[in-house]
């Protein structure tokens, strides 16, 4: 069982290191949502969300402790509401922001379900975690931005029928997370049937939180690495212009 156990927590480790990748839009998704047609956008946005680590490791933080159908339904129902909220209003009104920080953020979300799930709040700072339900449809809000921003990457912001293909583009993200959340509630009960459930749980959440941090770090460094560039850039304007004179 201990090897089991590492083997999880090596695993959270592992795949931290392609977190930072997970977001990263192919030339081939950039030109399928400019050619295509409404069943294009919604692959594309179910694909976006099956490879979008960061917004799976997040709802599955959020899936760990919820054993009743209407929970899951009720919790995942307003995580939906507020991604879809953000995707649709961001994406129409052109709002956006460097996508290395909103993923920075995303990070920090998987980091605060880990923490909660280990009852943090409780143990480190003697108060209850704020209310759950609360804070997943605040999470969605969040994870709609980082879906919008880089949805504007993809599409053109002046396309006329921009808003009916967002919303293809979400049909296909809320196809994706089914599917993905089918998957994780089905592991989840195989492993709470298992005498090891609460020391599985805490590893698991324990590597949670180190791929979340792992994330964060790598986006914070990500966006340095576009912040140079323009420093460079600046450097070159400040010193053409003292040649000037």
């Amino acid at each position: 069982m201990k090897n089991f156990l590492r083997r999880v927590l090596a695993l959270g480790l592992l795949a931290s290191s392609g977190l930072a990748q997970a977001h990263n839009v192919s030339e081939l998704a950039k030109q399928r949502m400019l050619d295509g047609d409404y069943l294009d956008f919604a692959m594309v946005g179910a694909e976006h969300m099956l490879t979008g680590y960061d917004h799976l490791l997040f709802l599955l933080g959020v899936l760990f402790f919820l054993k009743s159908f209407i929970d899951i339904v009720k919790f995942i129902t307003a995580f939906t509401l507020g991604h879809t909220l953000v995707l649709i209003f961001a994406t129409k009104a052109g709002v956006g922001a460097n996508p290395y920080l909103i993923d920075a953020v995303i990070a920090l979300t998987v980091i605060y379900k880990a923490f909660e799930n280990l009852d943090g709040f409780r143990r480190w700072f003697k108060f209850n975690a704020p209310s759950l339900l609360l804070m997943v449809f605040l999470f969605g809000l969040i994870h709609g931005f980082g879906l919008s921003t880089r949805l504007q990457q993809m599409t053109l912001a002046k396309d006329p029928m921009l808003v009916s293909k967002v919303i293809a583009f979400n049909v296909g993200v809320e196809l994706g997370q089914i599917a993905a959340l089918t998957v994780m509630a089905a592991v989840i009960r195989l492993w709470r049937e298992t005498s090891a459930w609460p020391l599985v749980s805490r590893v698991a959440n324990t590597a949670l939180i180190c791929a979340g941090a792992a994330l964060f770090v790598q986006q914070l460094q990500g966006y340095a690495g576009t912040r140079e560039p323009a420093i460079e850039r600046s450097k070159v304007s400040i010193d053409s212009a003292g040649e000037k004179f």
